[in-house]
């Protein structure tokens, strides 16, 4: 049942993957400012929402484990995180393409894009760690609380842009401030949509996996303790 989900999943984030950027890339005219890289908008940002919502989630199921100790909410925790990094990833090498066409260089210090980066570091800090503690219960607390202590950055991400002092080279938050045109938000809705639809298939496969890899430990501490 479980793989049938995955493949729905991944079939229609992969339909409506195609049906939207064909929208985004062909139909769609070019931003008046900034020509077709202004497009890059409706990749680059709901790429970031769609990896605070898998954050989001796997901080909820650390909790959960830390309130009772379920070894499945830690496997959809770490699921959860290894997707988001994927997208956070691509939110960082589409605004580096972004910056490099507009401000003439790959990277700026800026707070937004530092913020964004610390984000990324932190969680590959938790999934270096993971492999490194072989005691199951100690990984998974220790896992809990670094998801826990390092969703702390997502706020400075999202804040980062409207301080004034810090906004230094990044664009303004067209998104609240009415400059995107609404012919702009069904792709960029849409998009959002994709990257959860593909990400979830994604989690579906990584939870199947750490299930099975969670059971040959048990196993494998039983053979050991004989």
């Amino acid at each position: 049942m479980r793989e049938k989900k995955i493949y729905v999943l991944a079939i229609l984030g992969t339909i409506l993957m195609v049906a939207t950027m064909y929208d985004i890339l062909v139909a769609m005219p070019d931003e008046a400012q900034q020509g077709p890289i202004g497009k890059m908008l409706l990749v680059h940002v709901p790429a970031a929402f769609a990896a605070f919502t898998f954050y989001g989630v796997a901080v909820w199921n650390s909790i959960k484990f830390l309130v009772k100790k379920d070894f499945h909410a830690d496997s959809l925790a770490v699921s959860n995180i290894e997707v988001a990094q994927v997208f956070t990833l691509i939110n960082l090498v589409t605004g580096s393409l972004w910056g490099h066409i507009i401000w003439g260089i790959w990277w700026t210090w800026d707070f937004r894009l530092t913020s964004q980066f610390m984000c990324f570091m932190l969680y590959l800090g938790y999934l270096l760690m993971r492999p490194a503690v072989s005691d199951a219960t100690q990984r998974a607390t220790m896992s809990a609380i670094l998801a826990i202590l390092a969703v702390a950055d997502i706020p400075l991400v999202f804040f980062a842009i409207r301080l004034r002092d810090a906004r230094m080279q990044h664009p303004s938050p067209v998104l609240e401030t009415g400059k995107m045109d609404p012919s702009w938000w069904p792709p960029f809705l849409l998009m959002w949509v994709v990257y959860l639809l593909i990400g979830g298939a994604l989690i579906m496969l990584r939870l199947r996996q750490e299930t099975v890899r969670r059971e040959m430990d048990s196993l494998r501490r039983e053979l050991h303790a004989m």
